[in-house]
């Protein structure tokens, strides 16, 4: 039986899931991450999308992207950023095989009170799980670039994000109290 084919709508965001293998270790070392966030910045300029939240845990990533007018472009993104991950990790382990679970789960975020929600709980992922006591600690996710600001060049800032104040330090303290 054929899978089904996932619906992805042009200009929406939508939340991905990925999850190592049978749930094991993807992220072991700082390079590991860097790796990943480097293949992020890379095909989301080549395929056209925005990421407007990501987190990357141990075993799992989290992402929030938007594929633009190419509805294609999000599964192109996540084939090869998954793909060159996995050359990279089966190289560095002088292993073979998957790295990942199956598919990426995705499902779009169709309105604008969902869209920051859903960036909320990406971003607090670190925090649930005991790894920080604050959220901008995790060095693997947006939630700094957002309340600190810097340049994160895997973060796009959806005009959600941008409404919140009229200054970037408006703009990051108001997102500071609606995720915390």
């Amino acid at each position: 039986m054929p899978r089904s084919a996932r619906i992805i709508l042009p200009h929406t965001p939508h939340h991905i899931v990925q999850r190592g293998h049978k749930r094991q270790t993807v992220f072991v070392s700082d390079d590991d991450f860097n790796s990943y966030r480097k293949n992020l910045i890379d095909f989301k300029r080549e395929f056209g999308c925005r990421i407007y939240a990501y987190c990357l845990m141990t075993n799992h990533v989290h992402l929030v992207v938007d594929p633009g007018n190419k509805p294609e472009s999000l599964s192109l993104l996540m084939k090869r950023v998954a793909g060159r991950q996995t050359r990279y990790v089966n190289k560095l382990e002088e292993r073979t095989g998957s790295l990942w679970e199956g598919r990426f789960k995705s499902s779009s975020i169709s309105t604008e009170e969902y869209l920051p929600a859903c960036c909320r709980y990406i971003e607090l992922n670190p925090l649930r799980a005991g790894i920080v006591a604050d959220p901008a600690a995790y060095r693997w996710s947006s939630y700094g670039a957002k309340v600190y600001g810097g340049k994160d060049m895997v973060v796009d800032l959806h005009p959600s994000y941008l409404s919140l104040g009229e200054s970037e330090s408006d703009r990051q303290k108001a997102y500071a109290e609606y995720v915390l």
